[in-house]
């Protein structure tokens, strides 16, 4: 007995087809935007997070070295290194290579008034870096520990108005050290007003 199969060869019909690509295309709108977002979250929150740990890197290299170490930040260059004092030649010399901000980050507190709680009296980046002979180099930052991990300022005084500011306008990160050296990393929105959190 011979039994006859019906096959059914149909495939998806062009209506079928139409519905798929246009809920693929609304996922697809919602989808990009928010990624975007949290790409940006991503990498504004990484830069803090790095230039945090350059900061702590400087202090533990200052008390291994017994001597004074410094992040130096070049604020236009989007870009920060470590530098120790060479007590022989009286120069800093830069170790290891720079860092860079990515893309739309910069170092910076857009339209935040008012610094993290219990850290600088008004908002600033920290002072700028100076050169072999003590005078000011423009458009940096510098936070600089002695050897035993304590900020120091240009004229070696422990200091704690130490602070550097990163944005890319949709939040402002902060890193602060205080005068027994504790490195804080703080968050806000940037408004006039900003309500400062840990991180």
């Amino acid at each position: 007995m011979k039994r006859h199969q019906s096959l059914d060869r149909r495939g998806f019909s062009l209506l079928e087809m139409m519905f798929v690509v246009a809920l693929t295309g609304v996922i697809a709108a919602i989808a990009v935007p928010m990624m975007a977002n949290s790409l940006g979250f991503f990498r504004l929150s990484g830069d803090a997070r790095s230039v945090s740990n350059a900061v702590a890197v400087a202090k533990m290299r200052a008390a291994s070295d017994f001597s004074r170490v410094r992040l130096y930040v070049d604020l236009t260059g989007k870009s920060h290194h470590i530098e120790s004092w060479d007590k022989t030649t009286s120069h800093w010399t830069v170790e290891g290579g720079s860092t860079y901000l990515s893309s739309n980050v910069s170092f910076g507190f857009g339209v935040v008034g008012t610094p993290p709680p219990n850290t600088q009296a008004t908002i600033a980046q920290a002072p700028a870096c100076t050169n072999d002979a003590g005078a000011a180099i423009g458009n940096t930052a510098c936070f600089m520990f002695n050897s035993r991990g304590v900020p120091i300022d240009s004229t070696f005084s422990p200091t704690a108005v130490d602070a550097l500011y990163l944005t890319d306008g949709s939040a402002v990160y902060a890193v602060t050290a205080a005068a027994t050296g504790m490195i804080r990393l703080w968050r806000t929105l940037p408004v006039a007003t900003p309500t400062w959190a840990l991180n």
